[in-house]
């Protein structure tokens, strides 16, 4: 069974949340948890790109493929400006692309 963690309580990942939110998601990796939703994501800075490039490489560590689902527009160009945008697609299948 797919595991989702909906950052319900998260509305921005910014600087100012950042290492709460990487902290979070560490924890939800560690109780088997796989799918990110954003959903509730409405403001992302680049500190949101660092913490879920963290969260895949503690996932790849522990040998598992994240997924993440409904990100916002802005981490999406965000990701794509760093041309990071591969490792944060919303299906798992093209992570292993790279």
């Amino acid at each position: 069974m797919v595991q989702t963690n909906k950052l319900e309580n998260i509305d921005t990942l910014t600087v100012h949340n950042a290492k709460a939110a990487l902290v979070q998601g560490y924890d939800a990796i560690k109780a088997g948890q796989t799918v990110f939703d954003f959903g509730s994501v409405k403001v992302a800075d680049s500190s949101a790109v660092a913490v879920l490039l963290a969260w895949q490489r503690a996932a790849r560590s522990a040998g598992v493929v994240l997924s993440y689902v409904n990100l916002p527009d802005s981490l999406k160009s965000l990701a794509a400006l760093y041309g990071v945008d591969a490792f944060l697609v919303d299906t798992p299948a093209n992570l292993h692309h790279h």
